[in-house]
């Protein structure tokens, strides 16, 4: 009677196994599928962008990330289409495309400090994790930012630091950066963001109003500290929450 416990149990945690290697295998071939509509997303908009592709970088990153354990579990079998879906408190993962763009026109670096302005479900801080030397990310929303950040650390980005806090005001502690990315949209470039970027440093932002059409923005600060911009395409993100 033992042995066939044991049999038993045995032959449960086979088919268990073999059911998550199903899973993960059948994830695996969605990831690709989804970094294969980035690039055909990318070329579509090359005028816009002023290339026809994302780097080899960011797309192997896209490639390998998670996406479907960053959503609520009722939204996992849409994880890799390429769309936004919501993961509560009115608020969105982004559309896989989008989180490659904004990744690539910052043009990370291994060395690279970056600030992301609102950390959301983790998504975009686990792709700049696998892209540079440390991530800092800002959520406004608590239980958004325990939730993202119980996630990174189950995941193993350890190279991630977040915090609770209205981004408007960044991170001066951890100041300057070399590139900060914002994923919520604003009426304006919020000015201690441009402090703490350094000279050199590259922002992407989406600048308008729920009311109005966004413009995803990049922001460059040369090395005397002059700011140029860029319109590149419209956007929509969820608004900008926080005393500003």
């Amino acid at each position: 009677m033992k042995l066939l416990r044991i049999f038993l149990l045995f032959f449960c945690l086979l088919a268990v196994y073999a059911a998550e290697a199903a899973d993960t295998s059948e994830y695996a071939r969605q990831r690709q599928g989804m970094v294969d509509e980035i690039a055909a997303d990318a070329r579509r908009l090359v005028r816009h962008i002023d290339k026809d592709s994302v780097s080899d970088h960011v797309m192997q990153v896209m490639g390998t990330v998670p996406r479907h354990l960053f959503v609520p579990a009722e939204q996992r079998r849409y994880a890799y289409e390429n769309r936004p879906l919501p993961i509560g408190y009115g608020q969105t993962i982004s559309q896989p495309y989008i989180v490659a763009l904004m990744t690539d026109l910052l043009q990370p670096r291994p060395d690279h400090k970056v600030l992301e302005i609102g950390t959301g479900s983790g998504y975009q801080a686990a792709v700049l994790s696998g892209l540079v030397d440390q991530v800092y990310s800002i959520e406004i929303i608590s239980e958004l930012g325990q939730r993202s950040t119980q996630t990174l650390k189950e995941l193993g980005y350890d190279n991630v630091t977040t915090r609770v806090a209205d981004g408007y005001d960044g991170w001066p502690e951890q100041a300057p950066f070399d590139s900060i990315i914002v994923t919520a949209g604003i009426s304006h470039i919020p000015p201690p963001l441009i402090r703490q970027l350094k000279n050199g440093g590259t922002m992407v932002i989406p600048v308008g109003t729920r009311f109005q059409t966004q413009q995803l923005t990049l922001v460059n600060k040369d090395h005397t500290g002059a700011i140029s911009t860029r319109q590149i395409i419209p956007v929509i993100f969820v608004p900008f929450t926080g005393g500003h």
